[in-house]
């Protein structure tokens, strides 16, 4: 994998993969700052496992979400120091067993972001059936 991020202006960064996918990254809140791509990274890798997880369990999916809360260090560098990552599903007669399993497994063994993080930010998560 291989990526390129070029400066713009100010602190505006445009950023683009080799699969060709860009973004827009800069520190002056105008857009996404990188320490918001990293959360999003967080609930978008960790919501794809349990979705596929469940679906591999033949279950009902109608909606996923995944709400995340993060607290980050007061002095710089300001990296986070924890992440909380609430998966809220709805669809039909869900087995509360097989998402507490889809949730502890994404976050154990197969989000790469989240295992990433591991060991330097405190990664709680929680899920409620809708």
């Amino acid at each position: 994998m291989q990526a390129k991020v070029t400066w713009k202006e100010n602190l505006r960064f445009s950023c683009e993969t080799d699969s060709g996918h860009k973004l827009d990254l800069d520190g002056n809140n105008e857009t996404m700052s990188p320490m918001e791509a990293v959360l999003l990274a967080v609930g978008a890798c960790s919501s794809i496992d349990v979705v596929d997880i469940l679906k591999k369990s033949r279950q009902q999916i109608s909606d996923c979400y995944c709400e995340l809360e993060a607290q980050r260090a007061d002095e710089p560098p300001r990296y986070f120091t924890s992440i909380h990552a609430k998966y809220i599903l709805s669809g039909d007669k869900i087995s509360e067993k097989h998402l507490a399993r889809a949730v502890q497994l994404s976050a154990e063994k197969y989000c790469s972001v989240m295992l990433m993080l591991n060991g330097n930010v405190q990664i709680t998560t929680s899920y409620e059936i809708k």
